[in-house]
């Protein structure tokens, strides 16, 4: 009950915080009741995934202070398992999911434990070697299609199938991915409140004091991450039934650990709503770059200019992102 009630508490932000969240949920919810195109809907179901990525990574490298930039394993964990299972036993996507992110937070305990041994830039180097080698061991074997992957095939599961989520309009998927989103919020809001969530930003702030404090520091943390992986496990298993098309270089590359960080650095890492606002830029712009100059003018990679200019502004201008610099202003007008 108490769960319910801390998830459901937003009391500490302001009024106009809230009605713009509203604001903006009700524009989610009627998107699909307005003229779009066939892009647009592919967009808006991008920038739900990786809200929900970015809430994930907001808990242990917001909140927890650690630079993670290994979450494609755990993309990748969910979707093989959720193609696989439906591929090779008929399993519904219902058992699947929940049977992918079981697998994926039992690897992050097993990896978590020796990980949190490491601290600063030897944790994000390693959380990338982690990644590179679940992807590596994917290419190669086998039983999951190896590097040409896997395919779920409508022929053989004909839309609409709610128990393996495969549908034939995308708006079907909009709105399950919407349901996690809205769920994903009150699962992050719980633990902003939450004794774990307290732990870890006191460990962010000063480890050793927290130590000093009697937080078990080493297991707060590897409580987290596999908190942070459950949820990108949930996206993973999603993705495979969305895209049907699972291969390791689209499931498990760099790119979609650095992109998964870089939201929720971009929109406020520590910051319940920062994960939303940087998707709710970087995808649109990453979508529309790459189909008007990438695809139109040929300018190649220029989405990944972007983020490295990205990257190199909200370092120069404000670390806390886009969340810090309004902060920044409200204190200010405040002080007048």
């Amino acid at each position: 009950m108490e769960a319910l009630r801390n998830a459901l508490d937003f009391s500490d932000f302001p009024r106009t915080d809230l009605v713009v969240a509203a604001v903006v949920a009700a524009v989610l919810v009627a998107f699909p009741l307005m003229p779009y195109s066939s892009f647009a809907m592919a967009t808006m179901i991008q920038f739900l995934m990786f809200s929900i990525y970015g809430m994930g990574w907001n808990t242990i490298g917001g909140y927890g202070g650690q630079v993670d930039l290994g979450k494609a394993q755990y993309v990748g964990i969910g979707a093989y398992t959720t193609a696989v299972m439906l591929i090779r036993w008929d399993v519904p996507f219902w058992v699947s999911m929940p049977v992918g992110m079981a697998l994926a937070v039992g690897w992050s305990f097993v990896i978590g434990y020796p990980l949190f041994k490491l601290k600063g830039h030897y944790f994000a180097i390693a959380t990338i070697a982690t990644s590179l080698v679940i992807k590596d061991l994917f290419e190669v074997w086998d039983f999951v299609g190896a590097a040409r992957g896997l395919h779920i095939s409508p022929v053989k599961y004909p839309p609409p199938d709610f128990l393996r989520l495969i549908f034939k309009e995308d708006v079907y998927y909009y709105y399950f991915l919407l349901g996690f989103f809205f769920l994903g919020i009150l699962i992050i809001n719980w633990f902003r409140h939450s004794r774990l969530g307290f732990q870890l930003r006191a460990i962010r702030d000063n480890e050793d004091l927290a130590r000093s404090l009697g937080i078990n520091v080493h297991w707060a943390k590897i409580k987290t991450y596999a908190l942070a992986t459950a949820f990108v496990s949930a996206v993973g298993s999603f993705h495979a039934v969305y895209i049907k098309n699972i291969e390791p270089e689209d499931t498990m590359s760099l790119d979609i650990s650095v992109l998964i960080a870089l939201m929720a650095m971009l929109g406020g890492a520590g910051s319940l709503w920062g994960p939303i606002i940087g998707a709710g830029i970087l995808i649109p712009l990453k979508s529309y770059l790459k189909e008007w100059l990438g695809a139109k003018a040929g300018l190649i990679g220029i989405d990944l200019i972007l983020y490295a200019v990205i990257i190199m502004l909200v370092s120069a201008v404000e670390p806390k992102g886009i969340w810090g610099l309004l902060d920044r202003l409200r204190r200010a007008k405040r002080s007048r």
